[in-house]
């Protein structure tokens, strides 16, 4: 049993690293921004004392300080940082979407760094935004892996919602890698670089309209909104299952050959919206008034020659991970969806 700090507990990717961390038998100390948040998750595992689950405040990860008790928690030997924000709400990219992500990243790593010397390995959740170049989704030359970056930097923040999105995670993550390499600090951190994010929710939804970002679209789409058109999937073309991202932390952490310095690009490969259209169809025909049918057309892969390529083999052979495929990623979701009156 190994006691691990769990950054934003009750995000979308975080609630089911939570759940996969206690089925392992850890202990687990999370954190989240309010006593609301905190109470679902305590109500969540009512059979669970605080030796085995112990929620934490943390109001404000933009804060330099906001970390600096929770990692004095005594017995800490791993953390697994995914607390930063991933919305498009906002008016003020620096403020509210990068200096949440930079700041509560470096952060929780000085913190660390100071305070909680048995902590061996730090896991941060950064994303597939920190390894992708706009400016190239369209160019079959490029092959983006575990070593390509993002060339992305603050001057581009006001460029448009999804570009400083993508800034928030590349500068938080190239942060997180100077950090280590300035300071040497006791323990080694692994980054995890996924794509888009589908799969079932675990977190407490107040409506469908508080749905995390990523499955949006398959909210539309079992509202009825691509009832008459497929809407362009947009780039990058690439998702994993939100139950094997929480996989890849809980592997991050535990296998030795993750650490040394490893980015992780995890990834179950090439999606498109027509292939999500079509696993709703095939799976839910009491849907059928609401779904597009096979004619709609809309949402397919563009042409080989305007698609980059992609290799994550290095990432594949240290995880080990045999990925959930996209039909019952959408099954999944699509009955947590259906809870809701859809």
């Amino acid at each position: 049993m190994t006691k691990i700090l769990l950054t934003g507990g009750s995000g979308f990717i975080a609630a089911h690293i939570l759940e996969q961390l206690l089925e392992a038998g850890h202990q687990v100390v999370t954190t989240v921004r309010s006593e609301e948040k905190a109470q679902k998750i305590r109500d969540a595992h009512k059979d669970l004392g605080r030796d085995v689950l112990d929620v934490v405040i943390v109001p404000d990860i933009a804060r330099e300080d906001a970390f600096d008790e929770v990692v004095k928690t005594p017995g800490l030997e791993a953390v697994l940082h995914t607390a930063s924000p991933f919305h498009y709400k906002w008016t003020d990219p620096l403020t509210e979407v990068v200096n949440p992500a930079v700041i509560g990243t470096t952060g929780i790593l000085k913190a660390l760094h100071r305070s909680a010397p048995s902590v061996k390995r730090v896991v941060i959740t950064s994303s597939f935004a920190s390894i992708l170049d706009e400016t190239r989704l369209e160019d079959p030359s490029v092959v983006f892996s575990e070593r390509t970056w993002n060339p992305v930097t603050i001057d581009d923040i006001h460029r448009s919602k999804p570009t400083a999105y993508r800034a928030s995670k590349t500068l938080a993550e190239r942060a997180a890698w100077d950090f280590v390499d300035s300071s040497k600090p006791s323990f080694d951190l692994v980054t995890i670089c996924p794509p888009l994010v589908l799969g079932p929710v675990i977190h407490h939804l107040a409506s469908l309209d508080a749905i995390n970002t990523s499955n949006e679209r398959v909210v539309a789409l079992a509202r009825g909104d691509w009832k008459s058109s497929v809407p362009e999937t947009g780039p990058p073309f690439l998702w994993i299952d939100v139950r094997d991202v929480a996989l890849a932390h809980l592997r991050a952490l535990e296998r030795p050959e993750a650490g040394g310095g490893h980015r992780l690009f995890a990834t179950a490969g090439r999606f498109c919206n027509a292939e999500i259209a079509k696993a709703a169809r095939e799976n839910f025909p009491e849907l059928k008034d609401r779904l597009p049918g096979p004619e709609v057309t809309g949402g397919e892969y563009p042409p080989a020659d305007k698609l980059f390529n992609y290799d994550s083999s290095e990432t594949n052979a240290i995880l080990g991970i045999d990925w959930i495929p996209l039909e019952k990623s959408i099954v999944d979701l699509i009955k947590d969806i259906k809870a809701f009156g859809i």
